[in-house]
């Protein structure tokens, strides 16, 4: 059972995603974490408001299995499996949070600066919220997936439109860490 409690090598998550890219591939499934949302909202009854949810959401249940099993897996992993050196951090990463003046996360997996209960609560934080909520609702619909399925399902399927939003993923997660943490936090 040891093995469980430290951090295996990335080549095993590699090869896990790929065989199941490949099962999802032979079953004619799509992956992708933001579609659940889509799947949930037309459960609860949005399929008489909008076209967009006005489908057959039973198709989909598999895939709400996928976010129940990262919720039970995140939990039963910070909860049974989380010793005290599992987050270690490059000393790089250490020094650059020192510079945005983020405080260190003391084994957590997020600093409190950008996500404890306080900053949540303040007008800063409740807007960063509000704002990454709305850009995340209204862009994963836009953009035709979230990360997860471009960069899994789309790339696995070879499509250039994936390509080119992993791209921009990459493009806007280094102007947000360069750009608009610093003039945030």
């Amino acid at each position: 059972m040891d093995f469980l409690y430290g951090t295996w090598h990335w080549s095993i998550s590699g090869f896990l995603i790929g065989i199941t890219m490949l099962l999802l591939i032979y079953f004619g499934k799509t992956f992708g974490m933001s579609s659940n949302l889509r799947t949930i909202c037309t459960i609860l009854g949005a399929k008489g408001k909008s076209n967009y949810f006005n489908f057959d959401w039973r198709e989909q249940k598999w895939n709400l299995a996928v976010v129940l099993g990262a919720i039970l897996g995140g939990y039963f992993a910070t909860h049974f499996l989380n010793g005290d050196d599992i987050l270690q951090l490059n000393a790089k990463t250490l020094e650059q949070l020192k510079l945005l003046h983020i405080d260190l996360p003391n084994g957590k997996i997020v600093p409190d600066a950008i996500f404890s209960i306080d900053k949540l609560f303040s007008f800063k934080g409740f807007f960063v919220l509000l704002l990454g909520g709305f850009l995340i609702g209204f862009g994963t619909p836009y953009a035709g997936g979230c990360t997860s399925g471009h960069a899994i399902t789309g790339l696995s399927n070879l499509q250039l439109p994936s390509l080119i939003a992993v791209i921009g993923f990459f493009i806007g997660g280094l102007i947000a860490t360069y750009f608009l943490i610093p003039l945030l936090f």
